[in-house]
């Protein structure tokens, strides 16, 4: 007991001074202001009582994976989710409850839920990731791409350094590694060889606008939209715009 006890609190010493790194002086995250405008999604329940969005039926029903961001469970992405459905696509969850940061299996877990899903439905499917969820998209469409339509990301910081943003010290203090030494095998600039699809924004006050914007030939598309970090999964930009990307395959 004495020993379990000592090597909790070691790992809990360890996480701290993770969370205590400090940040590289020629990176930079999104200003404090920035950050301080994403306390508006606790208010965005309201406004939804009193806004409905006019959702057209799709020519070209999909199947749509979605991937939730870090710290995030799959119920922040059921709005969005009840939307894409309104439409006519089938939008199936990730199947891993909160995202807690990479682990060594995490990859391999949500590469068994795209194969169930494609082989259930006979079809490519659609995924859909938002921050962090956006990296497993990418690495999992690199592992499967004959079974990936097209991948989105939403505020996802795949390109640059990844401490430009305002998450990285508690994301190292959760995971427990730092978040430039994942446990998994990725490069995170790499380009899956599907279409990808970055959605960005200079709203954002969690990750740099660059990172997620991305360099050419790390995408092939970015689209800048005007919502928060957190917007990306509830704003009627966000989500008209992935609804616009679903029709188009």
């Amino acid at each position: 007991m004495a020993n379990k006890a000592y090597r909790s609190a070691s790992d809990i010493g360890r996480r701290l001074a993770l969370a205590r790194e400090p940040l590289p002086e020629d990176v930079r995250a999104p200003r404090p202001l920035l950050l301080l405008g994403e306390l508006a999604w606790l208010i965005e329940p309201l406004r939804r009582s009193v806004r409905e969005l006019d959702i057209a039926p799709s020519a070209k029903p999909q199947i749509v994976l979605m991937l939730p961001g870090f710290g995030a469970h799959p119920a922040r992405l059921r709005y969005m989710a009840r939307q894409i459905e309104k439409a006519g696509h089938k939008v199936k969850r990730w199947g891993q409850g909160f995202n807690m940061g990479a682990t060594p299996d995490i990859l391999d877990r949500i590469e068994e839920r795209l194969l169930e899903i494609h082989e259930r439905y006979g079809q490519k499917v659609m995924l859909v990731g938002w921050s962090l969820g956006g990296i497993y998209a990418r690495e999992i469409a690199k592992r499967h791409p004959d079974k990936v339509t097209r991948v989105i990301t939403m505020g996802t910081p795949f390109s640059g350094n990844p401490r430009s943003n305002n998450a990285w010290r508690a994301y190292q203090l959760v995971a427990g590694h730092r978040v430039d030494e994942p446990p998994i095998d990725c490069v995170l600039c790499e380009k899956p060889p599907v279409e990808t699809v970055a959605l960005w924004s200079p709203r954002d006050g969690v990750v740099n606008p660059r990172s997620a914007c991305g360099r050419a030939g790390e995408r092939d598309r970015a689209i800048a939209l005007r919502c928060t970090h957190m917007g990306f999964v509830y704003s009627r930009e966000a989500i008209e715009t992935v609804l616009r990307e679903l029709e188009t395959i």
